[in-house]
């Protein structure tokens, strides 16, 4: 359902600074080239201002680098336009995702689960013997919640989630769809008759207010725990392999694949596609760009790149020298021709 505001009081609960018409109300939320009268636009840089020339959308809200307005154009200056656009959609689409309401007759539930106030629970989800669903939290149709599971509170588990046996999953958590979490690590041991499985007895640990995107898995431990750090954001299609444990407020973007008992620190931040050996660690505050390949353990506050990875300035010489390497090679057969060397 949408809400109706007017621009005067949208902008008092924006933190921003009005510029036309505040009688004016807005009802709607959509990009700046598709907006309608009744709707607001963003820019979230000042770059794309050209843009409030031809929108439609009867307010626009831009960065405080904004000082015109375009055709007279109603428009909120926000020091930050993107926490500006998440406060807009909460007060303007407070229900622009539908989450089932109430416990489906067709979810499968054992008699021994213990769930909490204002659960939801949709079809087909499983929920085996011993687990237990905190206040608010919402299960979509079609995950399986192993035995002896904790989900706190206000948590989503989105469709066709998997979810193990003794894990434990803290309150405002969120799992996006077709994630798995607590598979057995990937751990065999090589002897005459093939590769002998090795037992992953441990569990799985994910703090509050974590979100893990699309398809991610995280392994549970060999023994002890694979852990994930209050706060961490992991996008989709990351692979966290058996005893990892990771810290608070990490952002760990697509397609990284981190390999058994790596130690990440806090707020470490990796560029899509990094993929780094077992056994090392990785300090606090410290940034790898994408694709980088990590051998060995990274010092607090560092930033690297490359394969493997290096500190980011010597990398940007390397990559600055690659380019030359051609006209280097042609310099190089000159020289040997003029000298007579073969």
């Amino acid at each position: 359902m949408k809400k109706e505001i007017t621009l005067t009081a949208l902008a008092k609960e924006l933190g921003g600074e009005l510029v036309g018409d505040g009688n004016l109300t807005i009802n709607g939320i959509r990009d700046i080239e598709e907006a309608l009268p009744g709707d607001l636009a963003f820019i979230l840089k000042k770059k794309y201002e050209h843009l409030l020339e031809k929108t439609k959308a009867s307010c626009c809200v831009v960065p405080s680098q904004v000082t015109e307005t375009l055709n007279n154009k109603p428009i909120i200056r926000c020091k930050n336009p993107n926490l500006a656009f998440k406060k807009a959609a909460e007060l303007i689409l407070p229900n622009h995702i539908p989450h089932p309401k109430g416990i489906h007759e067709k979810a499968v539930i054992a008699d021994n689960v213990t769930l909490g106030k204002d659960v939801s629970i949709g079809c087909y989800a499983v929920l085996e013997s011993g687990s237990k669903i905190g206040d608010g939290t919402v299960i979509y149709p079609h995950c399986y919640i192993g035995c002896r599971t904790e989900i706190g509170k206000n948590s989503i588990i989105y469709p066709n989630v998997t979810i193990r046996e003794n894990i434990k999953i803290g309150n405002r958590v969120i799992i996006h769809p077709g994630s798995v979490i607590g598979s057995d690590g990937y751990g065999y041991e090589a002897t005459r008759t093939g590769h002998q499985k090795i037992p992953h007895i441990g569990d799985v640990i994910i703090e509050d207010d974590v979100e893990i995107g699309a398809c991610t898995t995280v392994d549970r431990a060999k023994i002890a725990h694979t852990k994930i750090g209050r706060g961490t954001k992991i996008d989709n299609l990351v692979q966290v392999a058996h005893n990892v444990t990771m810290g608070p407020n990490c952002i760990i973007v697509s397609q990284c694949g981190i390999s058994g008992s790596v130690k990440i620190g806090k707020n470490v931040i990796m560029g899509g596609q990094v993929g780094m050996v077992e056994h090392i660690e990785i300090g606090d505050n410290v940034m790898i760009g994408a694709k980088g390949g990590v051998i060995k353990s990274i010092p607090a506050k560092s930033i690297m790149a490359g394969i493997p990875v290096r500190p980011i300035k010597k990398t940007m010489k390397i990559l600055a020298l690659e380019e030359k390497l051609p006209e280097i090679y042609e310099r190089l057969k000159k020289i040997e021709k003029k000298l007579g060397v073969k």
